[in-house]
């Protein structure tokens, strides 16, 4: 039973993108159909096989190793005003760890280690999808980098793009997540959901921005000039950009939480003064009750995990993991893995402005087109998360 209401979860997703959709005789059916078994293909891998569990217990513990090496580092500045187990401080215990791991990345950059990967993975990807090499590079290049910096990676490739393609590529970068923040991810959540949320959601982004914007592309536009070299000159300036870069994120995280959590806070105060005991959490549980329990949330949790994604959706994803934290324990595992991949991407009102921003700042008349087109992206990034969410829960 949990199967089929799964498909059907995945037929309506798919359905309401087919709707939504501006150019329905162009759709690319057998990229979609190829990179819908792909996510099945990935997704039981890393569930139901031996190799698969081991290799997400190998990553996890590699991501557990970074963390503790970057755990040192705060420690050393700040340790004396650090709160021990049982309390927690969450700006130094989470989120000063994406100053390490943005370090990290930027050494990877600079030792052309993701340049290649990205390039003969979006490679990859283009060549078996059929889909055009900057749309398959870019959603590559999203898994790794923020959505700025993957936009800006394409740059040089913004007159190529009509408005069909330039919406795929936003899509792409708000429908995934930075590599630089996914050890904070793991910080709040299970390991294993957050490593198949990566592939799962850079799959979906592409399937459902395929559907509401198809493209056609002559092969001599479909070109990518991938910069393989960093902008930094040694090793050492390479850890120094990181580590300002992740200095950046962490106060620009911090500050949105410091704002959003308040906001929150503030219209529960309003609704609770109207109708006593209701909060917009709730609200939200109940208008994404159906959908969960498609994707295969427990009737008995499904509204108050659906309160979490709608939290997701209206603020961004650090506010709904603090809410799912301490209710790990009480859900059921299928009801943590579900919310854990939905709430694994950047999809989110406040990602319209970043994404609408950085397209402005390389291309005015684009960045315009990018705002214009802003609720229809993330309607469509929304759907691509209860893809991805839809698919776990098959095989939880």
């Amino acid at each position: 039973m949990d199967i089929l209401l799964g498909l059907l979860a995945i037929i309506v997703v798919i359905g309401i993108a087919f709707l939504m959709s501006n150019d329905r005789k162009n759709i690319n059916y057998l990229g979609i159909g190829i990179m819908l078994v792909a996510q099945v293909i990935t997704t039981w891998f890393m569930f139901e096989t031996s190799i698969g569990n081991w290799v997400i217990q190998r990553i996890s513990d590699i991501f557990n190793r970074l963390i503790e090496f970057g755990t040192s580092g705060v420690s050393f500045v700040v340790g004396g005003l650090m709160v021990d187990e049982g309390g927690g401080v969450f700006f130094f215990n989470v989120l000063l760890l994406i100053i390490f791991f943005a370090t990290i990345l930027s050494v990877l950059t600079y030792l052309r280690v993701l340049p290649v990967l990205i390039k003969y993975l979006g490679g990859f990807i283009s060549y078996i999808t059929g889909l055009p090499k900057v749309e398959s590079f870019n959603a590559v290049n999203s898994i790794f980098f923020g959505q700025s910096e993957a936009i800006i990676a394409i740059k040089s490739q913004f007159h190529h793009l009509n408005n069909n393609r330039l919406y795929i590529v936003s899509a792409s970068a708000m429908g995934s997540v930075s590599a630089s923040i996914i050890g904070a991810y793991m910080q709040m959540l299970p390991a294993e959901y957050v490593l198949v949320a990566l592939p799962l959601n850079m799959f979906s982004s592409l399937i459902i921005a395929s559907i509401i914007a198809p493209v056609i592309v002559n092969k001599e536009d479909d070109k990518v000039d991938i910069k393989e070299v960093s902008d930094s000159k040694s090793i050492f300036e390479a850890m120094a950009n990181g580590a300002l870069d992740g200095g950046k994120i962490a106060l620009i995280v911090a500050a949105m939480l410091i704002a959003f959590i308040a906001s929150l806070e503030l219209v529960n105060a309003i609704i609770q003064s109207v109708f006593a005991g209701t909060t917009i959490q709730q609200i939200l549980g109940y208008v994404l009750a159906p959908i969960g329990i498609l994707m295969g949330i427990a009737p008995s949790e499904v509204i108050q995990a659906g309160g979490i994604m709608g939290t997701k959706i209206v603020t961004n994803e650090f506010v709904a993991m603090l809410e799912l934290q301490p209710l790990v324990d009480t859900f059921s595992v299928k009801t943590v893995g579900i919310v854990s991949v939905f709430l694994t991407s950047f999809a989110n009102f406040s990602s319209i402005g970043i994404i609408a921003g950085t397209v402005q700042g390389i291309n005015a008349e684009k960045g315009a087109e990018v705002s214009r087109f802003g609720f229809k992206l993330l309607i469509g990034a929304t759907l691509g998360s209860i893809l991805s969410a839809t698919m776990a829960g098959l095989f939880l």
